[in-house]
């Protein structure tokens, strides 16, 4: 009996191919995306040159965490400030004056020869990041129009980003046992150095076609509680939150937020748009972005333990596995654009956090077997996949349908999610794990709460996007 193959099935309609870029286009990419992946080294690149660094510069064993707080606070808190200077003083110039503060600040923290000078040259470091991750995303956005060249463009940002974080963790490492910890920071003077030189020929300059006042309460008080609220949970998570200090910055961080937006609904030029933040794209958006940062760095940050304190790996197999999730995020970089074009960014996000939470609630298998390193591998590995999904998608979601003249400041919330989320997670569940009486038992914990965390979120994304049909979200 023949087989009948004909089929009176309509062909599936195909997602729009972006268009090629043109060469300049490529070099502009490349050194927007260049700035992303040293910012976002920065984040690790020290971490496992602190035993080292410590002796070396006289600095305590409790005051290593300010070699991380230090850069943390000033990133973070001063995120939408710069985000918003650069929309009415110019994108370009405060990105490249970023890049210059980034590249001296690196060299200073090179040749650093006490802890004051080192920990001046990391807070001037994350001044400068402050300054170039909100005026380049925005550069982005702006240069690539909205649709396959900026989804394709936010595609490759997002690869770098998330790459940047992993290959800091296993390059920190190299270069610290073969040349030294200072060859951390002169990495990054060189990134710096290399996108400087290029940057002035290639990007355009752009700002606001008016001259709108500076909203300078706003900026006090939104910078202020950001940095208020990024120390207490920093320093949270070396000391826990029963510390007099901890719980005074906590406080004041949130009071000072909540002034903020008291400020902004009655300001006839706020630095932030609270009709803005009502759009179901940006307040959503931002729910996801917050939760698949801070989760995802918590299940990075209990594996390094588990896989050194129980299976008791070396720190250069330690690296090898993160090394392969970095790999895996690097290929789905390439394919989550594509992803976005069929489905659309909304549902890329929904699908992307709900995939990352029943890949890191598989992690639940691991044990104190050798066979449980290729589970923590795999799993790791694939539930960062669907994290890269989860950052383009969220970038996306929250950029589309702004105004060009508004795009610094939907950038600027976007960073400041990435910088907070990777902030508040291993403070608030990571602790869990440190602090248990048994290493596994707590990591069995933080990743069963993590993922409950990621899957609520997937649900409450779902239904805050689920009538947003007018943008493209």
């Amino acid at each position: 009996m023949a087989i009948d193959t004909a089929t009176s099935t309509a062909p599936l309609p195909q997602p729009p191919t972006a268009p090629r870029l043109s060469g300049r286009d490529k070099l502009v990419l490349f050194v927007l995306c260049a700035a992303q992946f040293m910012v976002a080294l920065d984040f690790s690149v020290l971490n496992v040159a602190l035993p080292v660094l410590g002796p070396d510069l006289g600095m305590s064993t409790s005051a290593l965490q300010w070699a991380v707080t230090a850069f943390a606070l000033p990133s973070g808190g001063f995120l939408l400030l710069f985000g918003r200077i650069g929309d009415l003083y110019g994108r370009r110039r405060i990105f490249l004056t970023g890049l210059a503060l980034f590249g001296a600040a690196s060299l200073l923290a090179t040749f650093a020869w006490d802890p004051a000078s080192f920990l001046a040259g990391r807070a001037l470091q994350g001044v400068g990041a402050a300054a170039i991750v909100p005026t380049g995303m925005s550069l982005l956005t702006t240069t690539f129009p909205e649709g396959p060249q900026r989804d394709r463009a936010l595609g490759i940002s997002g690869t770098l980003l998330s790459l940047g974080f992993t290959v800091g963790m296993v390059l920190g490492g190299v270069l610290t046992d073969t040349l030294g910890w200072r060859s951390t920071m002169g990495l990054l003077t060189v990134f710096a150095l290399i996108v400087l030189a290029l940057a002035p020929g290639l990007l355009p300059e752009s700002r606001t076609p008016d001259r709108p006042r500076l909203d300078v309460p706003g900026a006090v008080t939104v910078t202020g509680g950001l940095l208020a609220l990024i120390y207490a949970l920093s320093t949270a998570a070396e000391v826990g939150f029963g510390r007099t200090d901890v719980l005074v910055t906590l406080v004041a961080g949130l009071a000072l937020l909540a002034a903020f937006g008291r400020i902004e609904s009655r300001s006839a030029q706020p630095l932030v748009s609270l009709p803005m933040l009502r759009r179901r794209t940006i307040a959503w958006g931002n729910v996801g972005g917050l939760i698949t940062f801070s989760m995802m760095t918590t299940v990075v940050f209990v594996l390094t333990l588990y896989l050194q304190d129980v299976l008791h790996l070396s720190a250069f197999e330690t690296g090898l596995v993160f090394g392969v999730q970095g790999v895996l995020s690097a290929v789905a970089g390439a394919y989550v654009p594509k992803v976005v074009g069929r489905f659309g960014a909304r549902r890329t996000l929904v699908g992307s956090l709900a995939g990352q939470g029943v890949l890191v609630a598989a992690l639940l298998g691991i044990g104190t077997g050798g066979a449980s390193v290729w589970l923590a591998t795999a799993a790791v590995s694939l539930a960062s996949m669907c994290h890269l999904g989860a950052i383009i998608s969220y970038g996306l979601t929250v950029t589309s349908g702004v105004p060009d003249a508004e795009q610094g400041l939907a950038t600027g919330l976007v960073t400041s999610t990435q910088q907070l989320g990777m902030t508040v997670g291993i403070p608030l569940l990571g602790v869990l794990a440190t602090t248990s009486t048994d290493l596994l038992t707590g990591v069995h914990t933080v990743i069963a709460l993590d993922a409950a965390l990621i899957l609520a979120a997937a649900a409450l994304v779902a239904l805050g996007l689920r009538t947003k049909r007018a943008q493209r979200a």
